[in-house]
């Protein structure tokens, strides 16, 4: 059975502020645009790079936008890959496991193809 993928490179809604900090007000405008045009999305599994994102991000950071996917449930309701550089894994295992304790179904990998492969395995 065919697989439906779509990737948002998470630089397009990611902004930062002059001294690199998140900017949650503008991140949040943009992926709620995001979202609205691509409202289609329930029917896809997802990846979100973060390989180009040149923007520090703090504990609160990772949770507070876990909880913003939960407030956009639809669009994230199959599964989600967070492809992330290595040296950010452990920040995108925990933005996941914020996501998931919300019953998101996000994962967090360094490696393309194995995000891909996750997104096509059958659900058990």
């Amino acid at each position: 059975m065919p697989t439906d993928i779509r990737i948002i490179h998470a630089h397009d809604f990611i902004k930062a502020t002059p001294d690199g900090r998140l900017d949650f007000e503008r991140a949040k405008e943009v992926l709620l645009e995001i979202v609205s045009a691509s409202s289609a999305l329930a029917d896809y599994e997802i990846i979100i790079d973060t390989r180009r994102v040149q923007t520090r991000m703090s504990v609160f950071d990772l949770w507070y936008l876990a909880l913003e996917l939960e407030n956009l449930r639809k669009p994230f309701s199959r599964k989600t890959a967070i492809l992330c550089p290595n040296e950010q894994f452990d920040s995108a295992e925990f933005f996941a496991l914020c996501a998931r304790n919300r019953n998101l179904q996000i994962r967090a990998f360094t490696s393309f193809e194995e995000a891909i492969e996750w997104l096509v395995a059958k659900q058990t």
